[in-house]
């Protein structure tokens, strides 16, 4: 039996919610709560569900802004996040290499750190729900609250997420679903940081500040995201609206 993935994405920030589970009429899981949850209400109707845990990738806004509410429906639901990503309503910790059992399927949490500190990725049955550390053809800013370097969201995606197996479907907290073998092949951070393409050295001003363009890639919005080398060295990703070329 096919496990469950059903997804709701808000209009606005373009966040997933997921709902998990390994078939139907058995409990089940949220990943994240920043996406609408009627639609989810519906699903775990339809596929007589029981949400017993909701699991956050990291702290921001975006994804937990329907905390409440999904509370309000699952009033017994365990609420984990890493201890650094905690937010009102987590009911207990999530560390690196915890797994956890929810109706028959394991999940398991990978540290991903970059975007945040304490940012966790989610591994069950061949799927890794990837919070805000990778997306389809694009990669998590490091400039938000609590994130953390350059060099660790790379570590983070070169050597946790796209070392899994090229078949895992990735499925990002915004927009649309990819795979590892999709990734390695096509995302032009990945593509650099593999050495199949060059750097670009064209010349701009990122954030107010003097900086060298390194890649001018898409973002899961529509938008760019930008990776830029500073004149000391120090590698950055940063919002494609914050740069002037």
């Amino acid at each position: 039996m096919a496990m469950i993935v059903e997804r709701s994405m808000s209009d606005g920030w373009l966040t997933n919610t997921y709902l998990v589970a390994a078939g139907p009429n058995t409990d089940a899981f949220l990943v994240d709560a920043g996406g609408p949850m009627e639609p989810l209400f519906a699903k775990a109707d339809e596929h007589g569900l029981n949400v017993t845990h909701i699991l956050l990738t990291h702290h921001h806004g975006d994804h937990i802004v329907d905390l409440g509410q999904a509370l309000e429906r699952w009033p017994d639901a365990t609420v984990l996040a890493h201890p650094e990503e905690r937010v009102p309503g987590t009911t207990g910790d999530l560390n690196p290499g915890d797994e956890v059992e929810i109706g028959g399927l394991t999940v398991k949490a990978l540290h991903t750190p970059g975007h945040t500190s304490g940012m966790l990725n989610l591994l069950v049955d061949g799927q890794l729900f990837t919070g805000d550390t990778l997306f389809k053809r694009s990669v998590g800013g490091v400039r938000a609250p609590g994130s953390t370097s350059f060099e660790d969201i790379k570590d983070s995606i070169m050597n946790v997420i796209l070392t899994l197996p090229s078949e895992t479907v990735l499925r990002p907290g915004h927009t649309d679903p990819s795979t590892v073998a999709d990734e390695l092949e096509h995302n032009p951070f990945v593509r650099i940081w593999r050495g199949l393409d060059p750097e670009g050295s064209e010349s701009c001003t990122a954030l107010g500040e003097p900086a060298t363009l390194v890649l001018w890639g898409p973002d899961y919005d529509g938008g760019h995201k930008a990776w830029v080398r500073w004149p000391d060295g120090r590698d950055d990703i940063v919002p494609g609206s914050k740069v002037e070329r």
